[in-house]
């Protein structure tokens, strides 16, 4: 490579924080994803809607590394996910020590909170900068009571998961992702479980955090109005690919295909 194209390749790795190269997903003999490409700049706000089905939250959980693309590359922070370059320059599956390393840069939020119920709500928070950061107790401690407070749980410290609603159980995970300082978050669908009387506060915390932090966010989510105020693009998915993309105004105002004013009047009223 010679220097005019390593320079263009240390801008692009610069300006692209996740690249998705026609990956593609297969389930037996049911591919849900069909040759998708997508790049997430670093900071940016991504929202994913679509149908059930439509390949959304297999795209963050392969991110995660949680999902094995069928083909493709994926790649963070200019550098293979799924694959590493052999001693011959060639790419070769990735082993578990290296997708370690690339995972620590990622945080994800689930449907359901997987808090763990024995520990307090503090020691959730503080268990992973401790044993996967290697933080202090101190340093871990300063750093989850900050984020604890800064979703509204600053005097629920001592609790434990049985005694908080679920909106407070998902705030609590929201904390525990953060506190790991990840370069992306995923969210996937995080109100989908809960009541209605509670989506709105965790999406008021998730909309704080997109304002307050730099890190790039990734969201599934069928709330249209809540991908409008957090979104700076807004994907839409249809069939394992991606059917039409821009900013929430583009998207959900003027949306040019036919699946997606379909989509769209499920769940937007005039």
């Amino acid at each position: 490579m010679g220097a005019i194209e390593k320079d263009l390749a240390s801008k692009d790795s610069l300006s692209t924080l996740v690249r998705y190269e026609n990956v593609t997903k297969r389930f037996g003999d049911i591919e849900v994803l069909k040759g998708v490409d997508l790049d997430i700049k670093p900071g940016e706000k991504v929202a994913l809607i679509g149908p059930s089905g439509s390949g959304k939250t297999t795209i963050i959980r392969m991110l995660m590394t949680l999902e094995k693309p069928t083909s493709g590359v994926i790649s963070m922070g200019g550098e293979p996910l799924w694959h590493k370059k052999s001693s011959s320059g060639k790419l070769v599956p990735a082993d578990e020590k290296h997708l370690r390393r690339m995972r620590s840069d990622i945080g994800m939020v689930f449907q359901h909170f997987n808090l763990f119920p024995h520990m307090s709500i503090l020691r959730n928070v503080t268990e992973a900068p401790i044993h996967v950061l290697g933080l202090s107790k101190e340093e871990a401690r300063e750093r989850a009571v900050d984020m604890l407070e800064k979703v509204g749980l600053g005097d629920k410290l001592d609790a434990y998961p049985e005694q908080l609603s679920g909106g407070q159980k998902q705030r609590v995970a929201i904390a525990r992702a953060v506190v790991m300082r990840p370069k992306v978050m995923l969210f996937d669908e995080v109100t989908s479980a809960l009541d209605p009387e509670l989506v709105g506060e965790v999406l008021e915390v998730i909309k704080d955090l997109a304002k307050e932090t730099d890190m790039a966010m990734i969201l599934v989510t069928h709330e249209m109005d809540f991908a409008r105020d957090v979104a700076d693009r807004i994907v839409f998915l249809h069939d394992g690919q991606i059917e039409e993309q821009g900013t929430p105004q583009e998207v959900l105002e003027n949306p040019s295909s036919e699946r997606l004013q379909a989509f769209l009047s499920r769940f937007l009223r005039n």
